[in-house]
């Protein structure tokens, strides 16, 4: 580390002044197939350098300070308050090492036997009545913890959406440029890729309509504002393109062509 006094070797980051970013009470570090003692103990809570931290708390949510005054500014800073106070574990109770925590009623849907329909039917309750107004979609989102109950979320969604279905089907192959990639295509087989499911990797089959609403995973033009995690608007449905109107960030209502995208490792 260069202009590192020496008197100061063996402190840790060379006695330098580190910011690190995070919150506690989000997602915690991902250990493959690891126990929960793995998990806990992968923390930086839990790393030698902790006793040389200062923590400093970040109080005020500016987000809702922006909103001003009013019955809305005040039901999401109550909200707020109730998931940090969980966060912090004031909120909920630790019975034989599990934590419960009671959801308030106002908080729950009716679960007329399938769950997810109920849930989705709640948030979306006008999907069902024809083309959606764009400030209607981008102000709802339903997350998942897994792809299976993406998958199913989006399913369900595409056939209440009104109008004519179209599949779309990969074309996977092995690299070629690989110096055995006569091996690998004897292992890795159309109908292995195909049922290959990982995070930022597309489906085999990808079923849409006009009207769905829909978010890119890849960053296609940043300038134009079609990163991932953009939302789009799907308006007509071509063999190889796709046009869509973006319903978020700054480029908001303009109509981008998605072309379809070659994907190959680095």
């Amino acid at each position: 580390m260069k202009g590192v006094d020496m008197a100061n070797i063996d402190k840790p980051f060379g006695g330098k002044t580190i910011i690190f970013g995070g919150d506690f009470r989000q997602i915690l570090p991902v250990i493959p197939k690891g126990s929960h003692n793995d998990i806990v103990s992968a923390t930086i809570s839990r790393s030698y350098i902790w006793k040389h931290c200062e923590v400093l708390r970040l109080t005020k949510n500016m987000r809702l300070q922006s909103l001003g005054e009013n019955d809305e500014t005040v039901a999401l800073s109550q909200f707020a308050k109730w998931i940090a106070g969980i966060g912090d574990g004031k909120i909920g109770n630790c019975e034989n090492g599990v934590f419960k925590v009671e959801i308030p009623n106002h908080m729950l849907t009716e679960n007329d036997g399938y769950l997810l329909a109920s849930i989705i039917d709640t948030i979306y309750p006008e999907l069902d009545d024809g083309p959606t107004d764009p400030s209607y979609l981008k102000e709802r989102d339903i997350m998942a913890p897994t792809l299976d109950l993406v998958d199913s979320v989006n399913h369900y969604m595409i056939e209440k959406t009104s109008g004519e279905c179209r599949t779309y089907y990969s074309s996977n192959s092995a690299c070629s440029s690989d110096s055995c990639s006569y091996i690998l295509a004897d292992v890795h087989t159309p109908e292995f890729f195909s049922a290959v499911k990982c995070s930022g990797v597309p489906n085999r089959e990808l079923k849409l309509k006009v009207g769905a609403s829909v978010m890119l995973l890849r960053n296609i033009d940043p300038g134009m504002g079609l990163c991932n995690g953009t939302r789009l608007l799907i308006t007509r449905l071509e063999s190889h393109v796709l046009e869509g109107r973006i319903i978020t960030g700054t480029n908001s209502g303009e109509r981008v062509i998605i072309p379809r995208l070659s994907l190959t490792r680095i």
